[in-house]
């Protein structure tokens, strides 16, 4: 059946199915209605040139089809379009294959990835896409392997993996081809892992070089110069034992003139600087752009956003080479709105700082020196002896989704946000292995208010997110859209004066590129993440995103306008379309919760430990978004909500076929039954305030909001 649906597909698309090659990669203006690579070009600026839907036609655009994934966790993907075809990735790394003319599934392909590799992941078992080169197509999988699939077929054509597994190494990010090298990097500098970016051979899966970002035990011999010099701005010995991080998790861009790959590096493993390297030092190249020769991995140039970063500042975030005019002459620049709050302008041939400025609010530093092209650091960013609350938060003024810029306009397009965070230094770290976060920071009180409404009404003011339009060469905002939640897609723009962006709470939306005026939305029933693309098949243009809620916030926090429960689809719309989605998910009942069990003491030691180390995947304060399973809700599985039975599941991994590991290594059996005391007292409170009258559900809310609002001000 399988064969005969391929051959039927096969002959409806377009015929050409010609290899992908180092010319195209380069100038992808030649197939205008294609998205031949992550970022459309190597530029990576996101613009589509088609301008079929314009300004004054787009309110006419509905969903063309749509293609439900099966699952419910983040869809971060870009998709790329070739030939007719449309292929996307989802959670767990799989991969689709659509006819991008009516939506039927040519193939599929999953990567079989463990579930409990999941617990290495920072931030939702997520992908960002594929890369296509030849007649194959390229993946990352959760994991750390790097698969090639014929991309006709879905059949796996070579498989290397690229990590070291016995450490918790993870792939999100798609990978970049440049002259049939795949390059590829990694995550998890959270939990321990020296970070570094390698090429393979797009024919055989052979390693071609690997660059480290961050050097490795200082009495052996470096593998590079490079390694060399970034050792001279290290401290201490914690940093190589641990890892030191460096991941290159996301971000690459590749200017085919000057021949050079531009990487974006993250954070430091501990976070804190203090912790990680307490002699002081830049921490090379931690938090840096970094410029390589593509074909051998050879250090060019360096630019550091946040030298000693504490506060998870990465510069992986999406990058952009455009060609501005600064003070009359015409200069090709790189572009990066990195989570440190400033937008840097650099000059891409040799790494030269041209101008940086905030675009969002940053207390860590008040300016930065154009003469020395370093931030001035503010007492803020002290938090070495006291606690210090600063801004932005861990998420960033930007966080992974990508950017986009328009020629005509002139403007780059950033999903931005605004946060705080506290940040504090840890007076005796221990270094725990596994999938566990390593920040360098004190535990503090982790106990959160237990009332839902002043919980995430707090979290509503203290984060927020809009869509900004900012001039690079004035370096100043232009104009913006307020969001309803921080959490929101990457953008798209078209060379038809229309900017497109997914929002937090279940839209996709259209606005005029030069002024902001919104022209055209739509339900998407589920919050969307990831940027939406533009293609053409026979004259008719397409937009196309993937919808599905995800991501770090979304597993910690209730966010305000999230998820309706709706599985994560690939939506497709094109004017005059009229297909629709189906009707979204009813709330299910809450069910009856399990005897109370525990102490007063219990219960309080148990939201501490649950908050420590359960909250970021299941909710903090238990109040999450579903997309995990919500553990208050124990009550629908009578055999499961018993004291015993949730200490087998959280001592001895009984569940962790499912994802959900042993934690025996950080929790006693007390530990364990008092964080289910803790659950089990909010499955009451929750089952408690159902029987509430609404009238008194809706004056709580409104009373806990203006709590909220006033706590806000103080923080």
């Amino acid at each position: 059946m399988r064969i005969v649906v391929f051959l039927l597909l096969l002959f409806s698309r377009p015929a050409s199915n010609a290899a992908i090659d180092h010319a195209q990669l380069v100038d992808v203006n030649s197939t205008p209605g294609s998205w031949l690579t992550h970022g459309r070009s190597y530029h990576e600026e996101r613009q589509s040139p088609l301008t079929e839907i314009t300004p004054n036609n787009v309110g006419e655009l509905g969903l063309a089809w749509y293609f439900d994934t099966g699952t419910r966790r983040g869809l971060e993907a870009s998709p790329l379009v070739i030939d007719g075809v449309i292929y996307s990735t989802s959670s767990w790394s799989k991969v689709f294959a659509n006819d991008a003319l009516s939506g039927e599934l040519i193939w599929q392909y999953d990567p079989q990835v463990p579930r409990a590799w999941g617990v290495n992941a920072c931030c939702d078992v997520v992908n960002s896409g594929v890369a296509a080169w030849g007649d194959n197509l390229y993946l990352g999988t959760l994991d750390g392997r790097l698969v090639a699939l014929n991309r006709q077929t879905g059949d796996v054509i070579w498989e290397s993996l690229t990590i070291d597994p016995s450490r918790p190494y993870t792939i999100t990010g798609a990978p970049r081809i440049i002259k049939g090298n795949v390059i590829i990097g990694n995550g998890g500098a959270e939990y321990g892992v020296r970070g570094y970016v390698s090429s393979y051979d797009a024919d055989d899966g052979s390693l071609r070089w690997r660059f480290f970002t961050v050097p490795g035990n200082p009495n052996e011999p470096f593998e590079s110069p490079a390694m060399k010099m970034a050792a001279e701005t290290w401290t201490g010995e914690l940093w190589w034992k641990v890892g030191g991080g460096g991941t290159v998790w996301d971000s690459m861009a590749y200017d085919a003139d000057l021949d050079l790959l531009y990487i974006g590096v993250g954070n430091g493993s501990p976070w804190n600087r203090h912790v990680r390297s307490p002699g002081g030092g830049d921490n090379l190249f931690l938090s840096s752009i970094v410029a390589l020769k593509p074909e051998t991995g050879e250090y060019v140039w360096h630019y550091q956003t946040t030298p000693g970063d504490s506060w998870d500042y990465t510069a992986t975030q999406h990058m952009i080479l455009a060609d501005l005019t600064i003070d009359g002459v015409l200069v090709k620049v790189l572009m990066q709105a990195p989570k440190n709050g400033f937008f840097y302008v650099l000059d891409r041939a040799n790494g030269e700082l041209i101008s940086a400025e905030k675009y969002v609010a940053a207390t860590w530093a008040s300016h930065i020196d154009l003469s020395t092209g370093r931030p001035v650091e503010t007492e803020n960013a002290d938090h070495s002896i006291e606690a210090k609350t600063t801004k932005p938060a861990p998420f960033g003024g930007h966080n992974w989704q990508p950017m986009a810029f328009n020629e005509t306009t002139g403007l780059v397009y950033i999903p931005a946000m605004e946060g705080l965070a506290p940040y504090s230094t840890a007076r005796d770290f221990t270094y725990l292995p596994g999938g566990h976060w390593n920040l360098g920071q004190s535990e503090g009180n982790t106990v959160l208010p237990g009332n839902q409404y002043l919980i995430n009404a707090v979290i509503k003011r203290i984060f927020t997110g809009h869509l900004l339009a900012w001039d690079p060469v004035r370096q100043k905002e232009i104009w913006r859209v307020e969001h309803e939640t921080m959490w929101n897609g990457g953008v798209l723009t078209t060379a038809a004066n229309l900017v497109f962006q997914g929002t937090g709470d279940g839209r996709l939306v259209a606005y005029r590129a030069d002024s902001g005026e919104q022209l055209w939305d739509t339900q998407t029933l589920t919050g969307v993440i990831a940027p939406p693309i533009s293609y053409q098949i026979d004259g008719e243009q397409y937009i196309a995103v993937m919808a599905g809620w995800g991501g770090a916030p979304t597993l910690a926090f209730n966010l305000p306008g999230s998820s309706t429960g709706a599985n994560g689809r690939l939506l497709v719309y094109k004017l005059g379309g009229e297909a629709s989605l189906p009707e979204a998910l009813g709330a299910s009942a809450i069910p009856v919760p399990p005897p109370r069990h525990g102490t007063e003491e219990t219960i309080v030691a148990g939201q501490v430990l649950y908050n420590t180390h359960c909250g970021r995947c299941h909710g903090a304060g238990l109040i999450g978004n579903g997309l995990l399973p919500d553990l208050r809700d124990m009550g629908h599985d009578q055999s499961a909500n018993t004291p015993e039975v949730f200490k087998a599941i959280v001592l001895q991994g009984a569940y962790v076929d499912l994802g959900m590991v042993s934690f025996a290594d950080v929790m006693s059996e007390t530990d364990a039954e008092a964080v289910y005391d803790y659950i089990v007292d909010a499955a009451h409170a929750r089952w408690e305030d159902q029987d509430a009258s609404p009238l008194w559900r809706d004056l709580e809310a409104w009373f806990m909001d203006l709590v909220g609002a006033l706590i806000a001000q103080f923080i």
